[in-house]
Order: structure tokens, then C-alpha cells, then sequence
């Protein structure tokens, strides 16, 4: 148990220093996409600037979340901190989406007059900006599907370099035919992404705060797979729900004749780790009515 604990926290270890190294990358790059912004006069890259604001500011509290999520369990959270993840998940997702409306609205206003914009400034800032989150992604990619927190950084990266990449294709096509509206036109593509990125991390964390069943996990077949174990009669509130995306909890009444209880408990929850996986379980077993006497030795396969 104690290597397994180790294990769990090193990998802690690992995501927090590689969380670091992109935090270090973004924070330092912005500077150059706001200066390379304002200089050239492309919305798409202040666009992108701003979205990298906001990575760096989202890489932020997924670092404090991973650390907070790591704290034992005190007596008024008995669960832990692991909901932390969670919760900046969600800040994470709420972030992108006004990042997005900022972004559509500023780049609306310029349809009508797009300004000059110089392209040659314009793409070679974000050419670096691309460079920079291909490095970030790459450092990343390991712990997009750790848990709900570093996906929500993954996202915010990968947003970032579809992005750079909008950038990018709007100051070549300005520059190749001073088409001015490639600029605005670029920055609702990426404010259309940034959205999709946002909705999808969006819904996840609110399944988990609202504690629904997790989609992997019929709650109506779980029921009929526990009624079918000898001598079960009943299940009744029956709750699955998750503590994050990868903590699935179940707590159920289970009920069956007086007298008959002996190993049944451990039946059921063999039952709900080997055909679901479920491992934290919390079950009340109940008297129920005698079956009759004719039937008393039947019961479901």
C-alpha cells in the first residue's frame, strides 16, 4: 500500500513540474504576442495574446489545484481536496468561454473597417507562439487524460495553438493579398474554437458537481445485476456518483430475508468491482418478507 501511495504521489510530482514548465512557457510568450499585437495592429494575435493570458492564469490554478488535491482528508472533508481539480476545471472552462465572447465581439466591431494590420510583424510573432505551444502540447500530452484539471490545461494549450495558427493564416493571406478582413475573420474562427473546447470541459465538471452517474455506468442495469445475486429481493436508493471523473461512489439499501445476509455483502461488492469497477461502495443490508417455502432455494443465475 505504501508503494502505491508513492506511486500516486510521484506521478502528483511529474504533473505539477510539467504543469510548471508550460505555466513558465506561456507566462513568458504573452509578452511578446502583446507587443507583437499592439506593434502590427492584428486582432487576431491581441486574440491570441488574450487566450494565452488566460492559459497562463488557468495553468496557474491547475497547479494550485494538483497540490490541494493531493492533501489528505481532515475531519470536515472527509473526501479530501480532490473536488479542487474539479472546481478549477470549471473556472478553467468559464475563463475560455469569456475569452471567446471578448474575442467574437472585438472582432465584429472590425468587419465593418478592418484596420491595417502588418502581416510580416504579425506572423512572425505567431509562428514563435505556434513553436511555443507544439513544445507546451508535446510536455502535456501524457496528462490529457489524468483527470478533468490537466485536460482543461491541455485544452487551453491546444485552444491557444489553433489560435496561433489563425494568426498566422491571416497575416499570410494579408500580406500575400492584403486581404484586411482575414484578420477579424480569423479571430471568430478561434473564438469558435476556443468555445468548443470550453463546452465540452464545461459539461464534464458540472456531471461531477451535480453528481450524476458517469455516462460508462448504467444505473438501471447496475440495480438488475445486484437483484440478480442470491437471495436479494429488492435494491432501493440507489446513488452513483462521481468525486472526480475517475472516483466513482455508489451507496444503495439491498434487501433480502431475514437471516440470509451471511456473505452477501461481500457478494455485492464483488459484484460492483468486477462488472463496474466501483471499489468505493456503501451498502445497507435490510430485512425483507421470508420467501415461501416452495421457492425458498431459487433465486435468479
Amino acid at each position: 500500500m505504501g508503494g502505491h501511495h508513492h506511486h500516486h504521489r510521484a506521478e502528483g510530482d511529474g504533473r505539477r513540474k510539467r504543469l510548471g514548465a508550460v505555466f513558465l512557457l506561456t507566462a513568458g510568450y504573452m509578452t511578446a504576442e502583446v507587443v507583437g499585437g499592439l506593434v502590427s495592429g492584428s486582432l487576431a494575435l491581441l486574440a491570441d495574446a488574450g487566450h494565452m493570458f488566460s492559459d497562463a492564469g488557468a495553468l496557474a490554478l491547475a497547479l494550485v489545484a494538483n497540490w490541494l488535491s493531493t492533501r489528505p482528508a481532515d475531519r470536515k472533508r472527509t473526501y479530501g481536496f480532490a473536488r479542487t481539480e474539479v472546481l478549477a476545471a470549471l473556472v478553467n472552462g468559464m475563463a475560455l468561454m469569456a475569452t471567446a465572447a471578448i474575442v467574437a465581439y472585438e472582432a465584429l466591431s472590425r468587419l465593418e473597417a478592418p484596420p491595417d494590420v502588418q502581416a510580416p510583424v504579425a506572423m512572425a510573432v505567431a509562428a514563435g507562439g505556434l513553436l511555443m505551444n507544439v513544445v507546451a502540447l508535446f510536455i502535456l500530452h501524457g496528462d490529457a487524460s489524468a483527470g478533468v484539471n490537466e485536460r482543461g490545461a491541455y485544452l487551453h494549450v491546444l485552444s491557444d495553438a489553433l489560435g496561433s495558427i489563425g494568426a498566422l493564416t491571416a497575416g499570410a493571406l494579408i500580406w500575400g493579398f492584403g486581404w484586411m478582413l482575414a484578420d477579424p475573420i480569423a479571430s471568430l474562427l478561434i473564438a469558435a474554437l476556443i468555445v468548443r473546447s470550453a463546452w465540452g470541459l464545461l459539461r464534464d465538471t458540472l456531471r461531477v458537481l451535480m453528481e450524476s452517474a458517469p455516462d460508462h455506468i448504467d444505473v438501471n442495469d447496475v440495480r438488475e445485476r445486484l437483484q440478480a445475486i442470491p437471495p436479494v429481493t429488492e435494491v432501493h436508493d440507489l446513488h452513483v456518483w462521481t468525486i472526480t471523473p475517475d472516483q466513482v461512489c455508489l451507496s444503495a439499501h439491498v434487501v433480502a430475508p431475514r437471516g440470509a445476509h451471511e456473505g452477501l455483502l461481500e457478494r455485492v461488492q464483488a459484484r460492483l468491482r468486477d462488472e463496474f469497477s466501483i471499489k468505493h461502495a456503501t451498502i445497507q443490508l435490510e430485512d425483507g418478507a421470508e420467501p415461501p417455502a416452495d421457492c425458498g432455494s431459487t433465486g435468479h443465475p
